[in-house]
């Protein structure tokens, strides 16, 4: 009876390591496309994988969808893997953007296409596509939001303002932060808003992995070294994450009360949690991207190049890599906030109003 159990317990581990290892893998009548994500840590990249995966066998392809979890050494070893198993193109949104110049030099020796999906792939001729969303809009949108709402453009102010930015290895931190700045800066010249810490340059202000405990941990000495007899009116946050962890430190020390209410404080992506923090009168705002969309048009990207057919782009000039301008597909970000949330995100079936009422 031992003997029985064990071989019983020995074949349940066999076919369970099987079936792990073929969890994040489909075949397709097209083949296979192998699709690397940055990490699960996000909800917003879990659902872009889901979205790709299920794009990708629209069009009969299996997927390889893998997740790195923000770690540069297991995405380029999960893209080496794809190699290996011979996919008919990648689709990859980079942990580092610098980071994959030799493996992605695997790729083209094996002639398998590269799309780089949301993240530009940086310092390598060997991407073809990029799929993305306007980010210097991104970065218009919530900064034009924090100018309406603070009424800058009719001559209001002074008001107290802190800026936080994403990621240094993520080209898209860059354009964010710079279309922010193209909308701030003149009011920071002239005074009608003041950053008491002084932090105003990318260096300064970018969050590392777009963390937010990093964001948190910031935005403690910003209040705690700056605001100690002063209120901070507005936070440029750009992305959902970071800006839970900013809320939490201004909670922490009292805003949120009547008599000291919570600044205006943007975001990005409409993740489920900050979506609910604006209904609730937390978060200001978010920029919404659409990734169901994103990831029809990575889809349909890299169908086109494996086919050898017309890749549709609507952009050639924006995107250098420093290697080379990698033509692009930019779709349209909107910005989110408690009047329009309903028709943006529920009536799109983005999400359901059972999801936003949990």
């Amino acid at each position: 009876m031992k003997k029985m159990l064990i071989v019983v317990m020995a074949l349940s581990m066999v076919f369970m390591l099987a079936a792990c290892g073929k969890s994040g893998s489909s075949d397709g009548e097209n083949g296979t496309v192998g699709v690397s994500m940055p990490t699960k840590s996000s909800e917003r990249w879990v659902n872009d994988g889901a979205s790709m995966k299920a794009e990708l066998e629209k069009l009969g392809y299996g997927a390889d969808l893998q997740y790195a979890e923000d770690v540069v050494e297991n995405q380029v070893s999960q893209i080496e893997n794809m190699i290996t198993k011979g996919v008919k193109a990648l689709v990859v949104a980079p942990i580092d953007g610098e980071s994959l110049t030799d493996v992605l030099q695997k790729a083209a020796d094996a002639n398998i296409p590269v799309i780089s999906y949301d993240r530009l792939i940086k310092k390598t001729d060997n991407i073809t596509y990029y799929a993305t969303f306007d980010n210097f809009k991104v970065g218009v949108l919530q900064a034009s939001y924090i100018e309406e709402k603070l009424g800058l453009k009719d001559g209001k102010g002074p008001f107290n303002i802190e800026l936080f930015a994403g990621s240094p290895d993520d080209n898209n931190a860059y354009f964010f932060f710079d279309g922010a700045m193209s909308v701030l800066q003149p009011y920071i010249d002239s005074g009608k808003l003041v950053v008491k810490s002084g932090q105003t340059k990318m260096e300064q202000v970018a969050t590392l992995r777009w963390d937010g405990a990093t964001a948190q941990s910031r935005m403690d000495n910003l209040l705690s070294a700056n605001y100690a007899n002063a209120n901070v009116d507005a936070v440029l946050s750009p992305y959902d994450g970071i800006s839970i962890g900013i809320l939490s430190s201004l909670k922490g020390v009292g805003y949120g009360s009547a008599s000291k209410p919570l600044p205006i404080v943007t975001g990005q992506d409409a993740e489920l949690a900050s979506v609910k923090s604006i209904i609730a009168g937390e978060q200001t705002q978010t920029v919404f991207k659409d990734t169901r969309e994103l990831a029809k048009k990575a889809a349909q990207m890299a169908d086109a190049v494996v086919k050898g057919e017309k890749v549709e782009v609507n952009d050639e000039k924006t995107y250098d890599n420093g290697v080379k301008v990698v033509p692009s597909f930019l779709l349209e970000p909107v910005s989110v906030d408690a009047a329009n949330y309903k028709q943006a995100l529920v009536d799109s079936g983005f999400y359901t109003e059972d999801q936003l009422s949990k």
